[in-house]
């Protein structure tokens, strides 16, 4: 089974200014351009499938602590914070515990000094994702074998009666 290169992609590049505020790689289309992207809780729940619920959350445990507020304290969010949304929805894709992921936002706000560790944690998750992927086309072999036996066995009774 080949293995994904590494570095390919736009995560890396993404995760490494998320929250830093230069350029980003966008993982999405924007629905805003630049400078006119202020979006409510409700329209990045439109935009993401995430519940309101769940991006408080996020704001709470840190995951997303630099989240705009209104002059009425409403939240509001910008395209930097749905590339974000858009590179933790791929880390939870990764089976990546929420522990580690506060834990790469934090390191990420730290700065330069933390490419080492950040790097560190991708890796130790970029190994798990190959284990799964292997563990998966395992797991998708012997469900060909299986369906190939159902089909063989429907077809034999046609070749006794004929």
């Amino acid at each position: 089974m080949p293995v994904p290169e590494r570095g390919c992609g736009p995560p890396a590049a993404l995760a490494s200014s998320a929250l830093q505020g230069s350029s980003v790689e966008h993982m999405t289309e924007h629905p805003r351009p630049a400078g006119q992207d202020s979006y409510s809780i409700s329209e990045v729940v439109a935009f993401t499938g995430l519940t309101a619920h769940t991006l408080r959350w996020y704001e709470r445990i840190g995951l997303m602590p630099h989240v705009d507020r209104s002059h009425t304290g409403q939240r509001r969010f910008s395209n930097r914070d749905l590339d974000w949304l858009a590179f933790v929805g791929k880390l939870r894709l990764t089976g990546m515990p929420v522990a580690d992921m506060v834990r790469y936002a934090e390191l990420l706000r730290e700065g330069e000094s933390t490419f080492e560790a950040r790097q560190a944690l991708l890796e130790a998750t970029r190994r798990d994702v190959i284990s799964r992927i292997a563990e998966l086309h395992d797991t998708l072999a012997v469900l060909d074998r299986k369906i190939d036996f159902y089909a063989g066995a429907r077809r034999a009774p046609e070749r006794h009666s004929a």
